[in-house]
């Protein structure tokens, strides 16, 4: 791997994927959804600014929680003037997406602990399903299983077993 300067106020394709541990081809999506821009040059090839590389660490970190690519595009779309956040933005958007991560602790824990156990959906379970599930009660909230996810389940008077 040939080293490469990093003086430039400009990358290519090929640095900052080498910079940013990101793929190309990763970052060719991320561009046509509209998470990351270039400039092309009069020769075609892309140009990023240096910038681009704390832009793509908040993608792929935010990913790596879980946050799906639209729910950051729409984070990203509310700084001002398409700037690269900042730790003030990460500090006020990952507040914003705790419920969520919240959320999704609870139902990989349930799934954790309803692993070996029933999980809702009668097909684990037929010898407790009489108890745990009288009269395919759950199959009357839809179909899957039930127990293991927490946005499906009631928190009222009768929560998911």
């Amino acid at each position: 791997m040939t080293k490469v300067a990093w003086n430039s106020k400009e990358l290519t394709v090929g640095q900052l994927a080498e910079r940013s541990g990101v793929a190309v081809s990763a970052l060719h999506f991320y561009e046509a959804k509209g998470l990351i821009s270039s400039r092309r040059t009069t020769g075609n090839q892309r140009r990023y600014s240096r910038d681009t590389l704390r832009r793509v660490a908040f993608i792929r970190l935010s990913q790596r929680l879980g946050i799906p690519l639209k729910t950051i595009k729409d984070a990203l779309a509310e700084l001002p003037e398409g700037r690269t956040p900042n730790r003030d933005d990460w500090a006020r958007l990952s507040a914003a997406w705790r419920g969520e991560l919240d959320d999704r602790i609870e139902q990989l824990q349930r799934l954790r602990d309803d692993l070996t156990d029933c999980i809702g959906c009668g097909c684990l379970s037929l010898d407790r399903c009489l108890l745990a599930n009288p009269h395919d009660r759950l199959g009357a909230e839809g179909p899957g299983a039930r127990r293991i996810d927490t946005h499906l389940c009631s928190s009222g008077a009768n929560p998911c077993v």
